[in-house]
This record gives structure tokens, C-alpha cells and sequence, in this order.
């Protein structure tokens, strides 16, 4: 696992849009660590929590990606940054700058974060529950009762910045969607560890201080954790470089959607292609699958019937797709996190639930050609 410690990289990528441009993402995660700023004196009156709200801010996107590897929800950790936030006010007349402002917020977000995770259950993706591969011909029926695993998008964690090629690479790799569905097979205990090791880049030392453990138990929790990850998060395969043959496969996906060319989409996909779709629990491999799903069960007719806008999120491309209704206006229907490579795309996640729209900042429904 590579560290995030004190890095910083600008991603630029994108697709190619009706009016032809390219849209494009420009993301600066930074890490690096923050000077301790104090207030003038914690123990007075007047220090508030918006100046404690103030002096975290250049820490917010760092505590939320956390915070969102943690529980695996966009809503979720949005809530725990101001539940960090309230709980560092309360604290701080306690903080006496003996370690860093970093590591002092860090280690009560991890505590906010293992206090809202008692007795909840995992959030997962449809191939994390177990089950085979279904077979495409069988209507897929919602699964409502379980909390899914949700996208972050990348406007959320990154700024428009800075650029430092140097960075992203490891910080967009500690958001990915797979790595952040295998943290969610780990118990809550498992997640911090490993994530405060091998993400933050803590001594053992310090995660023992922190969650009140021995260091001892801190590597044995540790080694746990480490050992069921890469059983279920092998090393990924190979991905596209962020370039023009990137940007072409996504082209030329956006165009077969919106067609509905089910032979292109099905030649564009990798022949050991990975489609799932919470909160439908089936998932399906296989190029060819994955068109017999689409021919028998998508609600598109005829070209013209779908149409998909660009943004990303955890680091990958993801393309919001809008289903025209009988009124023939398209609504939001899906945002389809896309994973490119070398052969075709190599894994879709289509998150279904109009609600997920408004993280993204997309409108609910499109104006008409």
C-alpha cells in the first residue's frame, strides 16, 4: 500500500461532449502536512468554532476522503467532517500543540467515524455479497434493505489547483471505488489501522495513542487487515494513461450509448468485462453479458433515447446517463462509474437513484435539443 503523506498531483481527463469540446477535470489533492496554527488563547470565550472551522479548513478535503474511506458514503462522511469539526472545538482547549494540528484532527475523526460505524453494517457493491454471476436473461429486481456502497465525486476531494503531476497518482489510488469497496469487508477496527498505516502513513505507535490499543495489537490488527484486503483487492490491472487513446474509448462509449448500439457498446467492452448496478444485487461478466442485459432489460428504444454528461469521481471517469420518459424529456437515470483499459472497459459500476445526482451537482432532468 502506497503512503499519502505530503504529495500532490493534478489529473486532467475527460470526453468529448455534444458541442464537441472536451470537458475536463482538473484536481489537486493536497496532503501536505499543516503548519500548527494556534488561536491566540483556547481557553478564552471568545475562541469559537467557526475560528476552529477556519484553522481546519486547509484540512477538510483530507478529512473528508478519510472519513469516506471509513463508512463508504458521501452523505455519511459530509456528516462526520462537522461532527470532527464540533468535537475539535470542544477539545481544543486540550490541544497543547504535542503533536501536529494534522495528526490531532485525524485522530478524533477516526474516533467520530468508529463511534457512527457501531452497529452498522457494511456498505458493499453487488459483486462483494458473494453470489455468482447472474445470468443477463433474468430480470434484475432492486435491493432496497441495503445500504450500497455510494461514488465521491472528485470536485469533493480535489480543488482546481496546482498543478504537481507527482501526486494524484497515489491519492487518487487511496479513493479508488474497488479499494473502498474491499475497506468495507474489514471491521471498523481493521479499517482505521490499515488506514492510518499504510494511507496516512502513522507509526504504530501513534495508532496505538490514537485508538487505544497496544502496539502490539496495532500490528496484529494490522497484518489482519492487510491479509483479507489482498484477498479481495488484488493488485489491479493495468489502466488506460490519462491521454488521447483514454479519451477516444470514452468517445466512442458515449456515442454507442447514446445511439443505443448495443453491438458497438458490446465491442467496446472488454471480453472480461465487470457490470454491476447497486441497488440491483446481480452483477454480470462478460462482454456479451453485458449486451444481452442491455438489449433485454435497458428502457431505451431507439437512438436518442439516452443521453450522458461527463464528470468522475474516486479518481475515475463517470458518465451520468439520462433516460428520455414518455413525456420525452430525459431525467436522471444513472451515473455509470467507467474503469478504461488497454483492452476496453474493463469494469462499470452504474449507481442507480436520481438522489446521487445531486452530489455531482447534475440537474434532475435535461432541457430539450
Amino acid at each position: 500500500m502506497s503512503t499519502v503523506v505530503g504529495t500532490r498531483r493534478t489529473w486532467q481527463g475527460g470526453v468529448t461532449g455534444p458541442d464537441g469540446g472536451i470537458y475536463r477535470r482538473d484536481m489537486v489533492a493536497s496532503q501536505t502536512e499543516q503548519p500548527t496554527t494556534a488561536l491566540a488563547d483556547p481557553d478564552r470565550p471568545e475562541v469559537t468554532a467557526g475560528d476552529v472551522a477556519e484553522l481546519l479548513e486547509p484540512l477538510r478535503r483530507e478529512i473528508l476522503a478519510h472519513c469516506y474511506r471509513m463508512t463508504g458514503s458521501v452523505h455519511d462522511a459530509e456528516d462526520l467532517v462537522q461532527e470532527t469539526y464540533l468535537r475539535a472545538w470542544r477539545a481544543y482547549h486540550g490541544f497543547e500543540n504535542r503533536s501536529s494540528l494534522r495528526t490531532w484532527v485525524f485522530r478524533i475523526a477516526t474516533n467520530a467515524c468508529l463511534t457512527h460505524l457501531e452497529g452498522r453494517k457494511r456498505r458493499p457493491l453487488p459483486t462483494g455479497l458473494g453470489a455468482p454471476a447472474a445470468d443477463p436473461r433474468d430480470q434484475p429486481l432492486p435491493e432496497t434493505a441495503v445500504s450500497w456502497l455510494e461514488p465521491m465525486p472528485d470536485d469533493l476531494l480535489w480543488s482546481q489547483h496546482q498543478p504537481d503531476p507527482a501526486a494524484q497518482a497515489v491519492s487518487r489510488d487511496s479513493v479508488r471505488l474497488a479499494f473502498v469497496a474491499a475497506l468495507q469487508h474489514l471491521t471498523a477496527q481493521q479499517r482505521a489501522v490499515l488506514l492510518l498505516r499504510d494511507v496516512l502513513a502513522w507509526r504504530a505507535r501513534e495508532v496505538a495513542e490514537a485508538l487505544d490499543l497496544t502496539v502490539a495489537g496495532v500490528n496484529s490488527t494490522l497484518q489482519r487487515a492487510r491479509a483479507r484486503l489482498a484477498d479481495i483487492d488484488p493488485e489491479e490491472p493495468p489502466r488506460l494513461p490519462d491521454d488521447e487513446r483514454r479519451r477516444a474509448l470514452l468517445r466512442a462509449y458515449v456515442a454507442a450509448f447514446e445511439a443505443y448500439d448495443v453491438a458497438a457498446i458490446v465491442d467496446l467492452l472488454a471480453a472480461d468485462v465487470v457490470w454491476e448496478m447497486p441497488p440491483y444485487p446481480e452483477w454480470y461478466r462478460g462482454a456479451r453479458n453485458v449486451g444481452t442485459l442491455i438489449s433485454t432489460w435497458c428502457p431505451a428504444q431507439r437512438a436518442g433515447d439516452m443521453r450522458m454528461l461527463p464528470t468522475s469521481a474516486n479518481g475515475e471517469p463517470v458518465l451520468a446517463l439520462y433516460m428520455r420518459e414518455e413525456d420525452g424529456v430525459h431525467r436522471a437515470f444513472q451515473l455509470q462509474h467507467v474503469v478504461p483499459g488497454p483492452d476496453g472497459v474493463a469494469r462499470v459500476t452504474a449507481f442507480f437513484g436520481p438522489e446521487l445526482f445531486a452530489h455531482f451537482a447534475l440537474p434532475p432532468e435535461l432541457p430539450r435539443r
